[in-house]
C-alpha cells in the first residue's frame, strides 16, 4: 500500500529565507523582461509593466469621413478587378425560362403510360411460358430418377437368374 507524505512543519527561518531568495528571482527576472521591452521600443519599463491598467481606445470616425472611406476603397477594388465604373446591378437571363405547355406534359404521360403498359405485357407473355417450362424440367428429373432405381433393381437380382432369364 502506497502512503502520501504527510506535510511537514517547516521552521519559520527556512520559509522567510525562501521567500527571500523567490523575490530576488522575481526582480531579477522583471529586470531582464524591462531590457527586452526597451530593446523593442516598447517605451520605459514602468509604462510597459502595467498594459493592461491603459486599454487603448479606438478611433471614432465621423460618417462623412466612413463614406470618403469606402468610395476610396470601391475604388481601389475596382482598379484590381479592372472595372471603370460603379459595379453595375447583375443582368437578367438573356433567355426566360421554358415552361411545358399542358398539352406537352399530358403526351409524355400517355408516352410513358403505353411504354409501361408494354414493358408488363412482355414480361406477362414471358411468365407463363417459363412457368411451362418449370414442370417440364421437374417430370424429366422424376424420369431420371425412375430410370436409376430401376438399374439398381436389375443390378440386385442375382446373376443365377439374370442367365437363366437370358437362355
Amino acid at each position: 500500500m502506497l502512503r502520501m507524505a504527510r506535510p511537514r512543519k517547516l521552521a519559520p527561518e527556512v520559509l522567510t529565507a525562501a521567500l527571500a531568495g523567490f523575490e530576488v528571482q522575481k526582480q531579477r527576472i522583471d529586470a531582464q523582461i524591462a531590457n527586452v521591452r526597451q530593446m523593442l521600443g516598447a517605451g520605459p519599463a514602468g509604462a510597459a509593466a502595467t498594459p493592461a491598467a491603459t486599454p487603448r481606445r479606438r478611433k471614432k470616425f465621423s460618417a462623412a469621413t466612413r463614406r470618403r472611406m469606402k468610395a476610396a476603397q470601391q475604388k481601389r477594388w475596382a482598379k484590381i478587378r479592372g472595372e471603370s465604373g460603379p459595379p453595375a446591378p447583375a443582368k437578367a437571363p438573356a433567355k426566360p425560362k421554358r415552361k411545358m405547355s399542358a398539352a406537352g406534359r399530358k403526351a409524355i404521360i400517355e408516352a410513358t403510360k403505353k411504354r409501361w403498359a408494354r414493358v408488363r405485357a412482355e414480361a406477362a407473355k414471358a411468365k407463363p411460358a417459363a412457368a411451362k417450362k418449370a414442370p417440364a424440367k421437374k417430370a424429366a428429373v422424376k424420369k431420371v430418377a425412375a430410370k436409376k432405381a430401376a438399374a439398381k433393381k436389375t443390378a440386385t437380382t442375382p446373376a443365377p437368374a439374370a442367365a437363366a432369364t437370358a437362355q
